[in-house]
């Protein structure tokens, strides 16, 4: 049985940057979406308050896979909020805002994120690391449902 060879050292570690970078989207907008579920009000609440605990949900599971990926590539993951902060590409937000605009903001960051999946994607399949562009697919998928499900909120409340 002939082996598939490993990625080099220098590909591992650019495929780990740009896991490096969703990671820390993700994380960001697990802590943005933590908060809105922590605060929303108004007559859409229990809808709201319920998706957004499975998306945070989601989103802890996934910084755990994306991470130990990066692990696996043998890179170190990054793993402070100063980190993330200089990685991500999401905007946090202090403030509490309506909770049409916290849709908003969500959806937004769900659509940012599959960008950032998406960007990682071309690297994986040029080192032949199926399994990193497996985890990128599956991400992508779940933002981008995540999005049309955020929107869809928009477009019934117009």
């Amino acid at each position: 049985m002939k082996s598939i060879p490993r990625a080099s050292v220098k590909e591992r570690q650019q495929i780990a940057a740009g896991l490096g970078r969703l990671l820390a989207d993700t994380y960001t907008l697990y802590l943005k979406t933590h908060n809105f579920h922590w605060n929303v009000t108004g007559p859409m609440f229990v809808t709201l308050h319920t998706l957004f605990e499975q998306q945070y949900t989601e989103l802890a599971t996934a910084v755990d896979e994306i991470a130990e990926r990066i692990r696996a590539l043998d890179v170190i993951a990054p793993g402070s909020y100063k980190q993330f902060g200089e990685l991500t590409c999401l905007r946090e937000e202090a403030g509490v805002p309506k909770a049409a605009d916290m849709v908003r903001q969500l959806a937004s960051d769900q659509e940012a994120v599959v960008r950032t999946a998406r960007n990682v994607i071309p690297l994986a399949q040029a080192a032949n690391d199926d399994p990193t562009a497996d985890l990128l697919v599956r991400r992508m998928q779940v933002h981008e449902k995540n999005a049309w499900m955020l929107q869809s909120l928009l477009k019934a409340s117009r």
